[in-house]
């Protein structure tokens, strides 16, 4: 059975959040502030958390950054500020994908699925993968087609590969393909991102498969 830490300072929204795991079979263990999910974590050993980044005591990023201090645990952050800068702060922290509020109850769901999913299937990734009318060999670094990808976009395209529908930071893309001076530059990820649609998208102007979050990032929809 799934272990799911669920953190929210919202009784009613913790209620129905359990009600709801439960009923789907995971098992559930609820914080209502920043320091009780911290206590939780490490006595209930999740193989999830649920985290609502704004908590009474502690920053919801805070907490966050002080799981990743010793676990690679699943984080799904909910937020219901106004604007995207908590949420690519939690990513850039450690956190794997976002909610926001108020949100469907399925499409929490489905993001518990997918993370927990990913976190299973870790050790055992594939090294070819389709995408679209394309097969990409993340291995030899061939696709088929005779396709041709420059270094910078092949960095790019296995980064999204190998996290299967994670969502990739712009942070994070450019720090790990062109380094972390370049944390700020987004500007090249729109020009290699269209590149890579050209090349690999049946419709580059309504991709499938390579799609962009905007002000967020970037997430591989196989």
């Amino acid at each position: 059975m799934t272990r799911v830490l669920v953190v929210d300072d919202e009784p009613q929204l913790l209620r129905a959040l359990r009600i709801n795991l439960a009923a789907r079979h995971y098992e559930v263990a609820l914080a209502a502030d920043g320091g009780s999910a911290l206590r939780q974590a490490a006595q209930f050993h999740p193989d999830l958390v649920v985290l609502d980044l704004g908590l009474p005591d502690i920053d919801g990023v805070e907490v966050v950054h002080g799981l990743r201090g010793w676990t690679s645990v699943p984080i799904v952050v909910l937020s219901g500020r106004a604007g995207s800068q908590d949420k690519i702060d939690a990513l850039d922290a450690g956190a794997d994908d976002y909610v926001t509020k108020p949100f469907d109850i399925e499409e929490l769901l489905a993001r518990i699925r997918a993370v927990t999913r990913r976190s299973s299937s870790h050790e055992a990734q594939p090294t070819r993968i389709r995408v679209g009318g394309h097969e990409v060999d993340l291995v030899a670094k061939t696709i088929s087609g005779d396709v041709r990808l420059t270094p910078t976009e092949w960095r790019m395209l296995e980064l999204l590969l190998r996290n299967p529908g994670k969502l990739i930071s712009q942070r994070q893309m450019l720090t790990e393909v062109w380094g972390a001076s370049y944390a700020r530059e987004t500007h090249y990820l729109r020009q290699y991102m269209a590149q890579l649609r050209r090349k690999l998208e049946a419709d580059p102007a309504r991709p499938a498969h390579l799609i962009t979050e905007p002000g967020m990032g970037y997430r591989f929809t196989p």
